[in-house]
C-alpha cells in the first residue's frame, strides 16, 4: 500500500500516520494542504500517486456547524468530493470517514449500513452530503461510519477529546454535568485507524460501520474515565434537554458492526478496555 493521509494533524490522522509506517507516502494537515482548494488537492495527489487516500480531515464541531453551516459543508462535503475526483484521476482508492450522526436515533436498535439516514443537525447533514458526493464521483471508495472518536491528543477544534476535557475539569475542581440520555459506541482513534487499514487490505468497497465494542452514555464514559484515572469527582447526570446545546443529537446512535466482523478482521476492543489503554499511554498529558 502506498498511502496518502489528509488531516494528519487530527487525532485520527495522527494514528493513521503512526500505523501505516513505511506504507505512508505523504501526510499533511491544514498547513500542508487546504482540502477545500481543488487545484491544491489535485496537485498533491497527482504528485504522490498513492494507491490509497485516507481523508481524516473534517469539521467536527457539532454545535458550531449550526452557526457555520457553509464552512461545515465546505469541509465535510465539498472537500471529500475534491479528494474523490483527484483519487479517481490517479486511480486511487479513497477512504472517507463519516459518523453515526447521519441517523436520527429513533430506530431503537443498532443502525445497519443500509438503514436510511436522517440527520438531525447541520453537522450530520454535512457528513451525509459528503458520503453522497464521494459516491457520485464514481471513484473507488470506502466510507467508514464511526462513533464518538476518542484519541490521544484529542480534537484540536474542540480543545481536546471529551475524556481529556472531563479529566482536566475534574482536576481543576470544576463541576461536572454530563448527558446521560444519549447512547453511542465510543471508538478509539488508534483502533479505528487499524481497522480502516485492514478494510483496505481486505479489498472491500462501499459503506462500513466500524466502532468500539459495546455502548454507553456520555455520563458512563465520563465516570469510567475518572475511575480509571483515579480521580474522585462527582458527575451530575443530566438530560440533553437540560444541557440545551445548539445542535440536536440522536438519543441512540449505536452502529451495527456485524458486517465488518463477518470479514474475519480483528474486532475493535470493548470501549472500557480501549479507554484504559488510551489513558495509560496518555499519562501526564490528560
Amino acid at each position: 500500500m502506498r498511502a496518502l493521509v489528509v488531516g494528519a494533524g487530527g487525532q485520527l490522522g495522527r494514528e493513521l500516520v503512526a500505523r501505516l509506517g513505511e506504507e505512508l507516502a505523504w501526510a499533511g494537515g491544514r498547513a500542508e494542504l487546504d482540502v477545500t482548494n481543488g487545484e491544491a488537492v489535485a496537485t498533491v495527489v497527482e504528485r504522490i500517486r498513492p494507491d490509497v487516500v485516507f481523508n481524516a480531515a473534517a469539521y467536527n464541531k457539532v454545535d458550531g456547524a449550526e452557526t457555520e453551516p457553509a464552512l461545515a459543508l465546505e469541509v465535510n462535503a465539498l472537500a471529500p468530493r475534491l479528494l474523490a475526483l483527484a483519487a479517481k484521476e490517479a486511480g486511487a482508492l479513497l477512504v472517507h470517514f463519516s459518523t453515526d450522526y447521519v441517523f436520527d436515533g429513533q430506530a431503537g436498535r443498532p443502525y445497519r449500513e443500509d438503514d436510511t439516514p436522517r440527520p438531525l443537525g447541520v453537522y450530520g447533514v454535512s457528513k451525509l452530503t459528503g458520503e453522497l458526493l464521494v459516491a457520485a464521483t464514481g471513484c473507488d471508495h470506502v466510507i467508514v461510519r464511526t462513533s464518538g472518536v476518542v484519541g490521544r491528543g484529542g480534537s484540536l477544534q474542540k480543545g481536546g477529546s471529551f475524556v481529556e476535557r472531563i479529566l482536566r475539569q475534574a482536576r481543576e475542581g470544576r463541576p461536572l454535568r454530563v448527558v446521560a440520555d444519549q447512547v453511542f459506541a465510543p471508538t478509539f482513534a488508534g483502533d479505528l485507524a487499524r481497522a480502516a487499514a485492514d478494510l483496505v487490505r481486505a479489498g472491500v468497497r462501499g459503506v462500513w460501520h466500524v466502532t468500539g465494542a459495546g455502548h454507553c452514555t456520555w455520563h458512563e464514559l465520563a465516570t469510567a474515565a475518572l475511575a480509571i484515572a483515579g480521580i474522585e469527582a462527582p458527575v451530575a447526570a443530566i438530560t440533553a434537554t437540560q444541557l440545551a446545546l445548539p445542535a440536536r443529537r440522536p438519543a441512540y446512535s449505536v452502529l451495527d458492526t456485524s458486517r465488518y466482523l463477518a470479514l474475519g478482521l480483528a474486532p475493535l476492543p470493548p470501549w472500557r478496555e480501549a479507554l484504559a489503554e488510551c489513558l495509560a499511554t496518555s499519562a501526564g498529558r490528560v
